[in-house]
C-alpha cells in the first residue's frame, strides 16, 4: 500500500450528484475551523491505553460558537435542521485523531434530558472517500448518513465493536456455532469489499455488530473507514483476507468452513450485490459516470489493477479499462451479466 494516499478534490459531476441526492447541504462550521484548537490532552481507554485520539480545547470566546454550530450540524445530519431542541443538546467532547489519512474530529453530542449520547465525525472532504461512502450506502446491507459542503465532510458514527477488539476480547468466548457464523460473515464481507474495491480493511477499520435474535446472537461485519476506495493497484489490498491483522478470523474460517461452503457464501454475496445494483440502477449508473470522469487514482495503479482482475476473470472490459471508474463499471457489468445468466461463479 502507498504510504499516504493523496486527497482528491470533488469534481463538478460529483458535486452535482451529491446535490441531486441531498448529500450537499450548507453547514455552519468547517473542518478547518475545528483545527484551531488551543490545547489538547491524550485520550486513554478503560485499560489506560493511549487511543491516539486527543481531546481538543478551545478558547472560551471560540468554544461557545463552535458548540452552537456543532449542534446545528447534528440536527442537519439526524433530523430536518429544526433548532428547537438545541437547548437540550450538549457537546461533551471534541476529539481529534492524530493518525491516518483523514485526521477526523469526533464529536460527542449528549441530550441533557436523558443523558443519551451519540457521535458524528467532521472530516476533510475527499472524493475517493465520498465514493466509498456512497457505494457502501447503495451496495451494502446498511444505509449511510453523511453530508458534504465545500471542503468538509460530516459523517455519522457507525456503532459496533472494532474488529481487533472483538477478536481479542469477545471471539474466544464465542461458541463453535457463533464462530462459524462470524466466519461466514467475514467471507461475505471479504467478497463485498473486493467487488466494490474498498481497500485497507484491516481489523481496526471495520466493526463486528452483535444482534440478539431470540435464543442466539447474530453477528454482522460492517466497514467504518472508506478512505481507501478505488486507489491502490494491488488487488490484494481490496481483499481483507490477506491482511495479517485478520489472521485470527481467517484461522476461524479455515477451521469452521469447508471449501464448498466458502464458495457458496461468495456466490450468495455476489447475487445479493447484483440485486442491490438492479434495485438502484439509476443511482448506481449515475455514480459510476461520475467515477469514470473523475481522477481518483494513478495510471500505474490503474493498469496494475486492471491486469490483475483480467487475469482472474478473462473479461476484456477490465483489460481495456483506463480509469478506476471504468474498472468499477466492468465489475458491476460482470456481476450483473453472470447473475442474469445464472453463472455466479466464485473468484478465488
Amino acid at each position: 500500500m502507498s504510504k499516504k494516499k493523496p486527497s482528491f478534490k470533488i469534481s463538478k459531476n460529483l458535486d452535482s450528484y451529491l446535490n441531486n441526492y441531498k448529500r450537499k447541504i450548507e453547514i455552519p462550521i468547517f473542518y478547518e475551523d475545528l483545527k484551531r484548537f488551543s490545547g489538547s490532552v491524550s485520550v486513554f481507554n478503560e485499560k489506560n491505553v493511549d487511543t491516539l485520539w486527543v481531546r481538543a480545547f478551545y478558547s472560551d470566546s471560540e468554544r461557545k460558537e463552535i458548540d452552537l454550530n456543532l449542534k446545528k450540524v447534528y440536527n442537519l445530519l439526524h433530523s430536518d435542521g429544526n433548532e428547537d431542541n438545541i437547548k437540550f443538546l450538549n457537546v461533551d467532547a471534541i476529539d481529534y485523531c492524530t493518525f491516518g489519512n483523514s485526521k477526523p474530529f469526533r464529536i460527542k453530542i449528549r441530550n441533557i434530558l436523558n443523558d443519551n449520547f451519540t457521535y458524528f465525525y467532521v472530516k476533510k472532504a475527499d472524493a475517493s472517500r465520498i465514493y466509498g461512502l456512497e457505494l457502501e450506502h447503495v451496495l451494502s446491507p446498511y444505509n449511510l448518513n453523511f453530508l458534504v459542503f465545500q471542503n468538509t465532510l460530516i459523517e455519522e458514527h457507525i456503532t459496533g465493536v472494532p474488529g481487533d477488539e472483538f477478536y481479542e476480547n469477545f471471539l474466544p468466548k464465542c461458541s463453535d456455532m457463533e464462530k462459524a457464523q462470524i466466519a461466514k460473515e467475514f467471507v461475505k464481507f471479504n467478497e463485498r469489499c473486493m467487488i466494490r474495491l474498498l481497500g485497507d480493511m484491516r481489523s481496526y477499520n471495520y466493526v463486528v455488530i452483535p444482534t440478539h435474535d431470540f435464543d442466539k446472537v447474530v453477528y454482522k461485519i460492517r466497514a467504518i473507514d472508506f478512505d481507501q476506495q478505488c486507489f491502490e493497484g494491488n488487488l490484494q489490498v481490496y481483499r481483507p483476507q490477506f491482511f495479517k491483522e485478520n489472521n485470527e478470523i481467517m484461522n476461524i474460517v479455515k477451521e469452521k468452513l469447508e471449501s464448498n461452503s466458502v464458495k457458496q457464501y461468495k456466490i450468495e454475496e455476489r447475487s445479493i450485490l447484483a440485486k442491490r445494483i438492479l434495485s438502484s440502477l439509476d443511482r448506481s449508473e449515475e455514480l459510476i459516470k461520475c467515477m469514470i470522469a473523475d481522477k481518483i487514482s494513478e495510471k500505474n495503479k490503474i493498469k496494475l489493477l486492471a491486469r490483475q482482475i483480467y487475469e482472474l476473470t478473462s473479461d476484456n472490459n477490465f483489460k481495456k479499462a483506463g480509469g478506476m471508474g471504468e474498472i468499477m463499471k466492468a465489475s458491476f457489468d460482470y456481476i450483473l451479466r453472470n447473475y442474469e445468466n445464472h453463472e455466479m461463479l466464485s473468484i478465488d
